[in-house]
């Protein structure tokens, strides 16, 4: 059930790194259920937590609809961050979905701290969360200096420029290609998201 689940998520809610009318329910579900004990479950062959499947889902998500990736397809798709889009509805729910985040960023397994920091790097370009930049800047540098992986050290090092830290002595990074972001597991295009077929969730508490 819970591999299940997790498979959806990458396949369908996500289906070609989109935001649906379906993402902002589902995120706001991921996050509700991030403390429950149960998802501190080794994922099966993977001896990663299930919880640090779910933080990373809320990255690639919120990375979709992040300023850079969002401000790209605006260029092409006038209004597309117009009030009252779905891209513009998840993105007001950032303050939230950081608020789920937030008490991960000092958990003891390593794999679940990880995403929740780059999961707090993305979502806090919102204007509100703005007094959380300073702090979060140290996990930035982190990654800098740790992490061997070429998108997760860009998200980092574009979250310190973008708030004014210095970057110098850092090699900036080459634009990557944009349709995969940190964590990407290089989603499929295998179905429509659910919400296509029929079954729309507009409550969270559909997932319980």
């Amino acid at each position: 059930m819970q591999v299940t689940a997790l498979s959806e998520l990458s396949e369908l809610v996500s289906h070609q790194n989109s935001i649906y009318e379906a993402t902002a329910p589902v995120a706001m579900c991921v996050a509700g259920i991030l403390a429950h004990p149960a998802t501190m479950t080794l994922r099966p062959y993977r001896n990663v937590p299930i919880r640090a499947t779910l933080l990373n889902w809320l990255v690639s998500t919120a990375y979709d609809a992040s300023d850079e990736i969002a401000g790209r397809t605006e260029q092409y798709f006038a209004g597309f961050l117009a009030p009252g889009t779905i891209v513009a509805a998840f993105r007001d729910l950032r303050p939230m979905l950081y608020r789920a985040v937030a008490p991960f960023l000092q958990d003891s397994h390593e794999d679940v701290r990880e995403a929740a920091g780059f999961a707090a790097l993305i979502l806090a370009e919102h204007p509100a969360l703005a007094q959380h930049r300073d702090h979060l800047a140290a996990h930035a540098r982190r990654i800098l200096d740790t992490s061997s992986n070429a998108p997760n050290r860009r998200v980092a090092w574009k979250a310190l420029e973008a708030w004014g830290h210095d970057v110098t002595g850092i090699e900036p990074f080459q634009e990557e290609p944009w349709v995969h972001g940190p964590h990407s597991d290089g989603r499929g295009d295998l179905e429509p998201p659910f919400w296509l077929t029929g079954e729309r969730p507009t409550d969270p508490r559909m997932c319980s």
